[in-house]
């Protein structure tokens, strides 16, 4: 399997560099595999398309303002893209891993510095990142928190604002340490998490904190030779519980977003779901048969990234770029703050 089978071309017109005024205002395209329907619609429509019966489970991280700005001990600039945050245990002080941008890469010794109280010191590499250590006293998460902006993804060109730090966010945002939003999410907002409520539908949350290497483009031509980055996941017991009681009703354990997915199939290995914690590295592609998943909300995802394959795995490639195609004639916006995909069932 190759990764131009993948590949479809978008003009940059397409790209939102904004998010829609309002989360449910988003387009939203019902794409139903098992009849390879496709219709157009708004995401406020999402509560006709969810049955009391089905459940939603929901990605709970929360993005932390992972960008940094500062200087080397010897005066160049550098920027810093946590990667993710290692807290200290037993006195040891926090940790984190990142990317680094600067004229010269830094070797181990040398030291950044974000502020005159918040101080990284290169402890050494993991592979394309930096391992970093925080000198000071204060909680790295803390001072990442009054320093950092919100890491928007490397095709909005433009820079953080204000505005990005409560929208490229959930609303039901909880646990810190994702350095990308998990962005089919970003369409709901409370009103309309109260609304599927009240309808009876059934809701929970799994963990997925994502990692920039979200963004990694695949640099082979087989993709079964691609290396995924790991990513830090977790599963609760809730969530197993919720799943085999929907199943057991006959509805759909429908997941927001590719994150969810990847937390519920990383977690059915065995073949069964069961409560997990841990590392994930989960490759998902076309003939990867799912366990646990039935429906799946989603943005629309880059050529040729692992994400647009998990959704060719769930629904068919050739519906996917089929729904791709149609979506770029109607001028669907495209990536983390553009437009949805509803895709009802599995194939």
């Amino acid at each position: 399997m190759q990764k131009q089978d993948f590949h479809f071309d978008l003009p940059d017109s397409l790209i939102a560099n904004q998010p829609c005024e309002e989360r449910v205002k988003s387009r939203l395209l019902d794409l139903q595999p098992e009849t390879g329907h496709i219709a157009d619609k708004y995401f406020y429509d999402i509560i006709n398309l969810i049955q009391p019966n089905d459940c939603l489970i929901f990605n709970n991280t929360k993005v932390i303002p992972a960008r940094m700005m500062g200087r080397r001990d010897t005066g160049g600039k550098i920027e810093v893209l946590l990667e993710r945050v290692i807290p200290g245990k037993g006195g040891d002080k926090d940790q984190c891993i990142a990317q680094l941008r600067a004229s010269n890469t830094p070797k181990a010794g040398a030291t950044i510095i974000i502020a005159d109280n918040f101080i990284l010191a290169v402890t050494g590499r993991d592979g394309a990142f930096f391992k970093l250590e925080c000198i000071n006293d204060l909680p790295l998460l803390e001072l990442v928190e009054q320093y950092g902006s919100m890491p928007l993804p490397p095709y909005i060109q433009r820079k953080a604002d204000e505005f990005d730090k409560q929208r490229y966010q959930t609303v039901y945002a909880e646990k810190q340490g994702a350095v990308a939003a998990p962005t089919a999410g970003l369409h709901f907002d409370e009103d309309l998490i109260k609304q599927l409520k009240q309808k009876g539908v059934a809701m929970d949350f799994v963990t997925l904190h994502v990692g920039a290497g979200t963004f990694s483009p695949i640099r082979v031509d087989n993709i079964l030779e691609h290396q995924m980055h790991s990513e830090w996941y977790e599963v609760p017991q809730s969530v197993v519980d919720l799943v085999a009681k929907t199943k057991a009703n006959d509805g759909r354990v429908i997941c927001v977003g590719t994150t969810s997915v990847r937390c519920l199939e990383s977690a059915s290995a065995s073949g069964e779901l069961e409560s997990s914690c841990g590392e994930t590295d989960i490759f998902i592609y076309p003939g990867y048969q799912f366990k646990s998943v039935d429906a799946l909300i989603t943005n629309f995802h880059l050529s040729e990234s692992t994400l647009l394959m998990l959704v060719s795995a769930f629904a068919g490639k050739d519906l996917i770029l089929k729904a791709y195609k149609y979506a770029i004639e109607q001028q669907y916006r495209f990536f983390s703050y553009g437009d949805a995909m509803f895709i009802e069932s599995k194939i």
